[in-house]
C-alpha cells in the first residue's frame, strides 16, 4: 500500500466526505494547514508543554477540514474539480490514468517533498526564515499539484459516468 493510500485511509474519506470536500471553502481553507501546524509547533516557545494541545488541535484541523463544509450546489469550479482529480488519482491502480499525467504528478510530489526537511528544520530550530521558506515551497508545489488534479479530472471525466456525475 502506498503512502497516499495510507493517508487516505487515516483520513477516512468516504463518499460523503469527498462530496463535502469538493466545496471550494474546504479546498481553499486547506491552504491554512501548514501555517496552523507551524504556529502550533512554534507555540512550544510560548506555552511550553502545553504546545502538545495546540499541535494535536492543528492535526485535528487536517481531519476536520474536509468534513466541515456542506456539499456545494455547484462544482463547475477549479477547487471542486481539483478534489475530483485527486479522487481519480487515488484510484489509479484500479482505473489507470493517462500516461502523460504520471510523470508530472510524480515530479510535483517530489518537488513538494523537498520542502519538508526545510520546514521541519525550521520548526526544530525555531528559525522563522526556514519555516517560511518551507511553507512557501510546499504550498507552491502543492498548489501546482492541485492544478494538475484539475487537468486530470478534465481528461478523465468522460471515461466514467461516475466522474461526470460529480460535475454540477
Amino acid at each position: 500500500m502506498d503512502v497516499i493510500k495510507r493517508l487516505e485511509k487515516l483520513m477516512t474519506m468516504d463518499e460523503s466526505s469527498w462530496h463535502r470536500h469538493s466545496n471550494p471553502w474546504s479546498v481553499y481553507s486547506r491552504f491554512s494547514v501548514l501555517p496552523i501546524i507551524s504556529l502550533a509547533f512554534w507555540s512550544r516557545e510560548w506555552i511550553g508543554g502545553y504546545s502538545v494541545i495546540a499541535i494535536l488541535l492543528s492535526f485535528l484541523w487536517v481531519w476536520v477540514n474536509p468534513r466541515l463544509f456542506g456539499v456545494p450546489e455547484k462544482t463547475n469550479n477549479w477547487a471542486s474539480m481539483a478534489t475530483f482529480g485527486e479522487r481519480i488519482y487515488l484510484k489509479r491502480k484500479v482505473e489507470p490514468i493517462p500516461q502523460h499525467h504520471i510523470k508530472p504528478i510524480l515530479i510535483l510530489q517530489s518537488l513538494t517533498s523537498l520542502g519538508i526537511p526545510v520546514f521541519i528544520y525550521g520548526l526544530w530550530r525555531l528559525d522563522l526564515s526556514f519555516v517560511l521558506a518551507g511553507n512557501l515551497w510546499i504550498m507552491v508545489f502543492k498548489a501546482w499539484f492541485v492544478d494538475r488534479m484539475v487537468w486530470l479530472y478534465l481528461d478523465m471525466k468522460e471515461t466514467n459516468p461516475e466522474y461526470s456525475s460529480w460535475l454540477k
